[in-house]
């Protein structure tokens, strides 16, 4: 039971779900946000809107009744009658596209920050000198502030590095020349003998 509990502790205390919390309570937060916006501006504008263009009066003209119930005075009883709510309708679509936007905004802005990281850390790893390097600075007389100097220790090394490199490959395509393998070898055979039966 003890290792149960450390299990979860250990669970609860892991970056990722106080992260997954921090953002399911920022969601609700948000949401109720675009909710009051959506319930108390958008749709009573909506219903609104609605009813000048449908062109009757009130609350009717927003909505579509499927079973009329009035008042004593003859009005519409909104409690008791059956009716398509069309603003309502409308504002949950905004209600959406709002919340759809703003994620998207989010996720947007975080991508272009992890990108913007991962090429500084790129870039970073580029220039970052080794110990090696700074040993063979210091006994060049290269300032690490001279960068300039720094420059073209630095790219005397890549232009190094980039001969290393030729030189190993053009030294492996030789030893496989030298020593080709049985598949190599077994091609050479049967082009030899297609050519000698073609003769």
């Amino acid at each position: 039971m003890k290792k149960f509990f450390n299990e979860f502790g250990a669970f609860i205390k892991r970056g990722n779900v106080l992260d997954l919390a921090v953002g399911v309570i920022i969601g609700g937060a948000f949401t109720g946000i675009v909710n009051g916006l959506s319930n108390y501006i958008l749709k009573p504008i909506i219903n609104w809107l609605l009813a000048l263009v449908i062109g009757t009066n009130g609350l009717e003209g927003a909505v579509t009744i499927l079973s009329r119930a009035e008042t004593a005075e003859g009005l519409l009883d909104l409690a008791s009658s059956i009716y398509i709510d069309w603003g309502a309708f409308i504002s949950a679509i905004i209600n959406f596209l709002l919340i759809a936007f703003v994620l998207f905004m989010i996720v947007r802005t975080i991508n272009r920050v992890s990108d913007g990281n991962q090429k500084l850390m790129k870039r970073l790893k580029k220039n970052i000198l080794s110990k090696e390097d700074r040993v063979e600075l210091k006994k060049r007389g290269i300032k690490l502030n001279d960068v300039e100097k720094v420059k073209a220790f630095l790219e005397e090394k890549q232009a190094k590095a980039d001969e290393e490199k030729k030189l190993a490959e053009l030294k492996a395509a030789e030893e496989k020349k030298n020593n080709p393998s049985v598949e190599e070898l077994l091609k050479d055979i049967k082009a030899i003998l297609e050519s000698n039966g073609k003769e």
